[in-house]
């Protein structure tokens, strides 16, 4: 009996012949636990991606970073990571609230190497999990279900540039968000974001996307 695959895989895999080499890649590398080699891994990413569902069953996927550690292995079976300030839209936090189960994707782009993990997440509000990442507004925690590596052989290699300056730091203030300080915007900002904007100045539409068609930092 297979964790992984349903009738619709075994369709394709069948048509393709390659349900034995299907089987035998779930036998080897599909686990229930986070092991010594994962955690490492996981633990060493400064970003992956999140795959929710959202309230009309659309699969929706979305870009998390952070600082390398960002995500959290609490033990083999439990991982955790922030929510920070964002856009306001709460959406992967909200599709998680009514759509539970999700996708994670670690990949070291450099190597290459990537890592796959499915689990069952919870949004915390509050509670001692919220103390290990600064800033966060939200935690979430994951109780993994499946996570195995991927064969890296359609992964690209990039190098990193640069750390994202927005990241939460320890001893270091996190800068304002820069769209934050479009004019028009104004009307819908929170009274401690209205603060730190009217502090720094307004910048018009124009000028902001100028700085994110340059690929300059203050986007």
């Amino acid at each position: 009996m297979s964790r992984l695959y349903g009738p619709q895989h075994r369709e394709f895999q069948d048509a393709f012949e390659s349900r034995a080499m299907a089987d035998r890649v779930e036998a080897i590398a599909a686990k229930t636990e986070i092991d010594d080699m994962a955690r490492a891994f996981i633990e060493s990413r400064d970003m992956f991606f999140l795959s929710t569902v959202d309230h009309q069953g659309r699969p929706t996927v979305s870009y998390k970073g952070g600082d390398p550690g960002f995500v959290r292995v609490l033990d083999a079976t439990t991982i955790a990571f922030p929510s920070y300030d964002g856009n306001g839209m709460y959406f992967s936090m909200g599709n998680i609230n009514a759509h539970p189960q999700i996708g994670c994707l670690f990949i070291a782009f450099d190597r290459p190497f990537r890592l796959r993990l499915q689990g069952r997440a919870e949004v915390l509000r509050e509670g001692p999990l919220l103390g290990l990442f600064k800033e966060a507004e939200l935690v979430v925690k994951v109780a993994v279900e499946d996570v195995w590596m991927n064969c890296p052989r359609y992964v690209h290699r990039y190098e990193k540039v640069a750390a994202s300056r927005y990241v939460p730091r320890a001893q270091a203030e996190t800068p304002l968000c820069e769209w934050k300080r479009i004019d028009g915007l104004q009307d819908i900002l929170r009274p401690h974001e209205l603060s730190a904007v009217e502090n720094a100045g307004h910048i018009s539409l124009d000028e902001w996307m100028g700085h994110v068609l340059a690929g300059d930092e203050k986007a």
